[in-house]
């Protein structure tokens, strides 16, 4: 499928083949007949993406504290590293769409293929001819309303949170300050609810405009007649000011408390500066509130991604009830959008609707979309072609499913230098950042999850992607009888990791060698393997101490689904602690703090006692200092002592003596993929066991049952020894 894309480091547009996106539960395939480009955030967007490097820094500053935290945290080389990678990226567009509904994804009902929709929100309503759309974020169109007419339905959305906002009420007089596409709809919404309504805008031609889309009364920004003309028409100034305006001062505000009465009310919709003076405010007690996009719901993961919606009698209205109730304004001709329908091209000729809006203006541009068989069945012509290819070209094939940041900045940096290593194919759950993967690091093609775990020319499949994926595609791959390599954790849930157990034994029962890896990288640290080299022929029971700072998340972060940090971080340490004691871990006991509001069992004591008699106190935090060094790790045995602090420095103490290594911080990734690579080339077994693998993600497992019953929980090493038939 086609997509229209932003070059980051340029800000240019590019009409870029992609893979179609992943049909993924709780949410739906729509293939896009109409989308709407937003002549303020989109054009703004673009307008950041072409300044210097300099210019973005000055117009996103909190962009740049971020970057000076990654500096201070993991050296100047890594943050530039990082601002490389993320400026070699293309970025979606669009936030608002209309379409056919191609797919269904798991448990959900309230949509049929074939349904006429209407979508919103960034990163799903792009420009793309396909996009993934989750359940709440999606509303069936009436069939009274052209598609064309129902991709405004998101922006209409926030013309009518805004509104809300401000609490009208039948007969009121509202003033709208900015006659731009939200203003527009905002107008007509304000006067289909029964009130009056006053346009104002800096442009003669908009304010005229305002009027003929419904503004009773229609003014000039900077003529100083306006409030003595609002007060004429309404006898005492306006009751509601609602701000769609965008401007760096605070002059829209100021204006606003001009023009309405005593007591009255403010919405500020748009972006602009909130000084609003004290006399101003003061003098007439007025209430001032800002609208949130398109209403309750935006910017919760939990709504807007995993579709929990909130219970209508405590929350009338969300983003999607919103959306709802503005396709039924279309549907009963309360509004009518036909005038701001007029500016519109083909996707092929995208550029141009920028490109008008831009230098000629207008309110928005439509882009319509190809009715495409190939876009219809969801998958494109490239992909279908790709699959069917079968290379013969030297080296190991490796195909990588997943190209977050991890994976950009670490592993396939590394695996596209090797000379033995060709990368083959990216695939994304969205399909975009599989483009910039393949741009950046000359993958020879994208393709589609499945796609990569069914392609001949795949030797080898490297997985990325969201934790609860993880187990899935192992699962998948093991039946392909292709090594694969997944980041942590292997199974976010015991059902995941019996899955893979079993498709493990069904692939070595069949005469195969299975390989399967996990990134486990720390156990290969240069530093873990001098530790390890100090203790070498111990011959009693160690106590191992690890303590990780590893920082506050909010309790909506990805990270704290599907298992957690307990299950998707914690189990580094078991792992690193597992590799040192080289014994098999028997019994886990945990505590918690209490979670309160803030932390989701994200500060943790765990102690694991191993079969050979040692014990390893892990201290797992996140209610600490995060300028703090992250990882401690500290090991006793025989009158010796070994202190690693952040794989920087590895004291070792033995005899009254301290030996002192430093070196740059090395977490072990390097030499990692160096295994990994050497084993899958040679046939051999993975640098970590299988038994391995599988004991230390059942003890992330038994963690969360420890904390949960307060008692010493029996530790398994979950798969017996498989023995070669031959």
């Amino acid at each position: 499928m086609k997509a229209l894309l932003e070059d980051t480091r340029s800000g240019q547009l590019r009409l870029v083949e992609v893979p179609t996106p992943e049909l993924r539960p709780g949410g739906i395939l729509v293939q896009t007949h109409f989308s709407a480009v937003s002549s303020g955030t989109e054009l703004a967007k673009l307008e950041t993406g072409q300044k210097s490097l300099l210019g973005k820094a000055l117009a996103r500053p909190d962009l740049v504290r971020r970057v000076l935290t990654v500096a201070r945290e993991e050296g100047v080389a890594s943050a530039y590293q990082k601002v490389q990678s993320r400026l070699d990226s293309l970025t979606t567009l669009g936030y608002s769409c209309s379409g056919i509904v191609l797919g269904t994804g798991e448990d959900v009902t309230e949509f049929q293929p074939g349904d006429r929709v209407a979508c919103a929100g960034v990163g799903f309503a792009n420009h793309c001819e396909v996009n993934f759309i989750p359940r709440n974020l999606a509303v069936r169109v009436p069939p009274e309303v052209s598609l064309q007419a129902a991709c405004l339905t998101t922006i209409g959305a926030i013309a009518m949170q805004g509104l809300r906002q401000s609490q009208i009420v039948f007969g009121e007089t509202v003033a709208v300050i900015g006659a731009g596409l939200v203003g527009l709809l905002t107008i007509q919404l304000a006067r289909a609810a029964g009130c009056r309504v006053i346009a104002l805008d800096i442009d003669a031609g908009r304010a005229k405009f305002a009027h003929t889309m419904g503004a009773h009364l229609a003014l000039v920004v900077g003529d100083p007649r306006n409030a003595a003309l609002v007060d004429e028409y309404t006898g005492h100034g306006a009751d509601v000011a609602v701000i769609t305006a965008s401007a760096a001062s605070s002059e829209p505000i100021e204006l606003a408390a001009e023009l309405i009465r005593d007591r009255g009310r403010i919405v500020v919709v748009g972006d602009v500066g909130l000084g609003v003076s004290r006399r101003s405010a003061y003098a007439k007690e007025l209430s001032v509130v800002l609208s949130r996009s398109y209403g309750p719901g935006r910017y919760d993961v939990q709504y807007e991604e995993k579709g929990i919606d909130y219970p209508i009698g405590y929350v009338r209205w969300t983003e999607h009830r919103n959306m709802q109730a503005f396709v039924n304004f279309l549907a009963a001709g309360a509004i009518d959008v036909t005038p701001l329908l007029q500016i519109k091209y083909p996707l092929s000729e995208a550029e141009k609707a920028y490109a008008q809006l831009r230098e000629k203006g207008g309110y928005t541009a439509i882009i319509e979309y190809p009715a495409d068989d190939t876009a219809r069945s969801g998958v494109s012509e490239t992909a279908t072609r790709a699959v069917r290819r079968t290379s013969a070209t030297q080296g190991l094939r490796v195909s990588c499913i997943g190209a977050g940041s991890f994976a950009s900045d670490v592993i396939i940096p590394y695996l596209s230098g090797r000379p033995a290593v060709i990368l083959e194919s990216v695939a994304t759950a969205s399909g975009i950042t599989a483009e910039s993967a393949r741009a950046r690091f000359g993958f020879r093609q994208t393709q589609t999850p499945e796609q990569v775990l069914q392609d001949p020319a795949t030797d080898a499949v490297f997985v990325f992607s969201r934790h609860d994926s993880h187990a899935d595609y192992v699962v998948k791959a093991l039946h392909q009888h292709k090594p694969v390599f997944v980041e942590k954790p292997l199974a976010s849930n015991r059902q995941q990791l019996e899955d893979v157990k079993h498709a493990y034994r069904a692939a070595f029962e069949k005469g195969g060698s299975p390989f399967l890896m996990v990134g486990f990288n720390r156990r290969f640290a240069p530093l873990t393997t001098e530790l390890r080299r100090f203790f070498a022929g111990r011959r009693e029971s160690m106590l191992v101490q690890v303590r990780v700072n590893a920082g506050y998340l909010p309790r909506d972060h990805w990270t704290h689904e599907d298992g957690g940090r307990i299950v998707g971080e914690f189990c580094h340490f078991i792992d690193w602690a597992r590799c040192v004691v080289d014994s098999p871990i028997e019994r886990v006991q945990a505590s918690a703090l209490p979670d309160g509001t803030r932390y989701q069992r994200d500060n943790v004591l765990v102690s694991l006692r191993f079969e050979d008699g040692s014990i390893a106190s892990l201290l797992y935090l996140a209610n600490g200092d995060k300028t703090v060094a992250k990882e401690r790790f500290e090991v006793f045995c025989e009158g010796s002592v070994a202190q690693l602090d952040d794989f920087r420095v590895l004291s070792l103490t033995r005899n009254a003596k301290t030996r002192q290594i430093k070196l740059k911080r090395d977490k072990g990734h390097r030499r990692e993929l160096e295994l990994t690579l050497e084993a899958i080339r040679s046939g051999g077994a993975a640098p970590i066991p299988f038994q391995e693998l599988v004991e230390v993600t059942e003890t992330t497992f038994a963690i969360h049952r420890a904390i949960a019953s307060d008692e010493v929980v029996t530790a398994g090493t979950g798969v017996p020894a498989l023995v070669s038939k031959a």
